[in-house]
């Protein structure tokens, strides 16, 4: 007889009361003689005893990888102060904002062009009106607004890999997130909620209904799949990676996983190229590091220019790995290429990473194209 997960009756009263209402009849002794099992989990038949009622119960959960008390999770937030910048931002108005010798100074005959613009001072001044001193000695009108914050959001360092897919809830609504009883629009709702990026789950099984998925994260609750952003872990290198060290970027999910000595070390969320400025699926090596960047482009019709871009890795052309000060939400495309991360994530992948280490990018989907043509060889 093999049997595990040996349970004390008064840590799973409410389990049995809950599941064993239908095989309540058969708690007595059926007439072959045999009695009903203590409650644990039966992955193989035993032969004195019948694994019915909570026995049942607990060996589905289990089949499902749910004990009860839930295992552990090997994970742990980063060290806080990698989310810390040595930088002041400023984020530009969409117009030409020109550049000046000094407060209510002459205009120097250079500008910012209208577009998406982020650049880093050094000192404010009121002098019938505001200004702001760049790092380059430079001042501009104080035409737009400081970045008065940015995300503090982490991901998670692991001690092991976990055995179960796991999950961040992400803001499709306001504030959080119901949980169901059942997979479906027109199940009851639990009592449980989730918070965005607060809240971690563990996945354990897909179903579709309604005609979407719907994930298990534990004993009937469930949660419609488009709203987690999950992480399944693969500790088997892509195709090509001759060390235990690599990235990988899952396109579908939005979601970054780091493994090292082919076990799971770190994930997080992130914010991948958005039509048409996919991030474009392959391997690819590291090429080079810089623990700030300057990102420009000069298409006037698109203008872009962020100053002091934090902990940046160039992997595909002009396509990078770095800090996005400039975003508060993450688990959505939204760069122009580039793989978006929080500043304490960067920080930590920047210290983890070194050049020649490789990032694969992959759609499980299928929906990013991997035409060639399509990608530019600029990006932020």
């Amino acid at each position: 007889m093999k049997k595990l997960l040996l349970l004390p009756l008064g840590m799973i009263a409410t389990m049995i009361f809950a599941h064993s209402s239908t095989t309540s009849a058969q708690g007595t002794e059926p007439e072959s003689g045999a009695v009903v099992c203590a409650p644990a989990v039966y992955f193989e038949l035993p032969g004195d005893c019948l694994p019915l009622g909570p026995s049942a119960y607990l060996t589905e959960m289990a089949n499902l990888g749910i004990t009860f008390p839930p295992r552990p999770f090997p994970s742990s937030k980063p060290d806080p102060g990698l989310t810390q910048l040595p930088y002041l931002y400023f984020h530009l108005e969409e117009d030409i904002v020109p550049i000046l010798s000094g407060p209510a100074g002459g205009e120097t005959g250079q500008a910012f062009q209208p577009g998406f613009v982020y650049v880093s001072y050094i000192d404010r001044v009121e002098s019938n009106g505001v200004y702001y001193m760049l790092q380059n000695g430079g001042w501009i009108p104080g035409k737009g607004s400081r970045v008065g914050e940015y995300s503090l959001f982490q991901g998670l360092q692991f001690k092991s890999t976990p055995r179960n897919s796991f999950a961040w809830p992400l803001p499709f609504y306001t504030g959080s997130i119901p949980v169901y009883k059942a997979p479906g629009y027109n199940a009851p709702l639990t009592d449980k909620i989730l918070y965005p990026y607060v809240d971690i789950v563990q996945v354990y099984a897909t179903q579709n209904a309604d005609g979407v998925d719907w994930n298990l994260i534990g004993p009937d609750q469930w949660v419609e799949a488009r709203i987690l952003a999950t992480v399944t872990p693969n500790t088997t290198p892509p195709g090509g990676v001759t060390t235990g060290r690599w990235i990988d970027v899952d396109l579908a999910e939005q979601t970054l996983t780091v493994y090292d000595n082919y076990q799971l070390v770190f994930a997080t969320v992130i914010a991948s190229g958005l039509e048409p400025f996919w991030t474009r699926p392959g391997l690819f090596p590291i090429y080079l590091k810089k623990e700030t960047e300057i990102m420009r482009n000069g298409d006037l019709t698109d203008f872009y220019y962020l100053d002091n871009v934090p902990w940046t890795m160039y992997f595909d052309k002009a396509r990078a790995l770095h800090g996005a000060y400039w975003r508060t939400r993450f688990g959505y495309p939204q760069s122009h290429g580039c793989i978006n991360l929080s500043v304490g994530d960067s920080h930590w992948l920047f210290n983890w990473a070194h050049e020649g280490d490789f990032v694969y990018v992959h759609d499980p989907s299928g929906l990013t194209p991997t035409d060639p043509a399509l990608y530019k060889d600029w990006a932020y």
